[in-house]
């Protein structure tokens, strides 16, 4: 199986909310409030109002699902969803979520985006499987997007 590069996204994000322990583990929403994406074949703006609902779980490994839309530069509305995994030591984790900025070497963060779209321009987004890796800075998230071949 081989991959190759699509686009990245530049995903800013506001301060974490946390919810507290549900039955599910450890909850948290993190408000998306803009960004950019680009790639060889898209380009556009990250739309504001998107979060990502995050589970903690009991092991330390945060179960995300962020859903948002994309606008291209040509008008066309694209949503996401984006469900992955991030874990690390302990340590490493904790200074994420005190807003540090740390080595993405430092910790596991991969994702599975899902698209959906009208435009037959964008169809491509709808055709195929992709997975993503991502690096977690104090405001944003960069998410490496990669089509599965």
């Amino acid at each position: 199986m081989e991959v190759e590069f699509a686009f990245e996204l530049r995903v800013e994000v506001s301060a974490i909310q946390v919810m507290g322990d549900t039955p599910k583990g450890n909850r948290r929403m993190i408000p998306i409030t803009g960004g950019t994406f680009e790639g060889k074949n898209i380009k556009g703006i990250v739309q504001p109002g998107g979060y990502d609902w995050q589970i903690i779980r009991t092991d330390g490994v945060a179960e995300l699902d962020a859903r948002y839309v994309l606008v291209t530069d040509d008008g066309v509305l694209i949503t996401i969803v984006n469900q992955g995994l991030r874990h690390g030591k302990p340590e490493v984790m904790q200074r994420l979520a005190e807003g540090k900025d740390v080595n993405p070497s430092e910790y596991y963060f991969r994702s599975i985006p899902v698209f959906e779209t009208v435009d037959p321009k964008y169809a491509w987004l709808t055709r195929s499987v992709f997975v993503a890796t991502g690096i977690r800075k104090p405001d944003k998230v960069l998410i490496q997007v990669y089509r599965v071949i």
